[in-house]
């Protein structure tokens, strides 16, 4: 698998990941108009937009339910204090109504380790991408982030002798030893200097595709 290069790294953004492909829907969307396409494309949410493409918000599947949960149910006073959101939306009837806006968004450049913070963060399983002016790219969901782990561990095993093993270790190489087995990093070996083991798991954890990282390393002199 060829990785592009970033300063040394083969970090992966969201732009190598994500899908071009969008589809979304503009503010005046009706309920079921949004609903079948749901269906039509199979995805849980869809950008809403406007002028050239500009996103202004998302319709999910969250956004929608509100609609099925009151309707045979009038909540008390207490209820509609804690769920208020999600009863103004059980009226809604277009995107514009039911988006949930400003939209949470990234850019293509963005690394995936920030895209899935955002992600984490806002509770959400897609996003859509979007250029400097806000203008739609593409969408990136939590199953595209998780194409990194499909990475060969040679491809992983190469990175980590190359921008751990022999830019920390640069005297001692031969003495270390690095194997990748189902994205599992152990490295194995002598070290003299044992306080830059910690900063060699750290730095091998950074690695894209690394499952965990097992460390072997052990203290021991210096050899002539």
């Amino acid at each position: 698998m060829q990785e592009p290069e970033t300063q040394g790294n083969s970090l992966r953004t969201v732009g190598d990941v994500m899908t071009r492909t969008v589809i979304s829907i503009g503010r005046a969307a009706p309920f079921k108009e949004i609903v079948r396409t749901m269906e039509q494309w199979k995805v849980s949410a869809l950008p809403v937009v406007e002028g050239e493409g500009r996103v202004v918000g998302v319709v999910s599947e969250a956004d929608l339910l509100p609609k099925e949960e009151f309707r045979d149910h009038t909540p008390s006073r207490i209820e509609q204090l804690r769920v208020l959101d999600a009863l103004i939306k059980s009226g809604g009837v277009t995107a514009d109504e039911l988006m949930t806006a400003p939209a949470v968004t990234v850019h293509a450049d963005a690394t995936l380790a920030q895209a899935a913070r955002t992600m984490a963060w806002y509770r959400i399983k897609r996003m859509p991408v979007v250029d400097a002016v806000g203008r739609l790219e593409g969408v990136v969901s939590r199953s595209d982030l998780l194409k990194v782990f499909l990475r060969e561990d040679e491809d992983i095993a190469e990175e980590v002798r190359r921008t751990v093993v022999g830019q920390l270790f640069t005297h001692r190489v031969h003495d270390l030893t690095v194997e990748v087995s189902e994205g599992i990093v152990t490295l194995s070996g002598t070290l003299a200097d044992t306080s830059l083991i910690p900063v060699a798991a750290r730095l091998a954890r950074a690695v894209e595709g690394v499952v965990e990282v097992d460390i072997r390393l052990r203290g021991g002199p210096e050899r002539p």
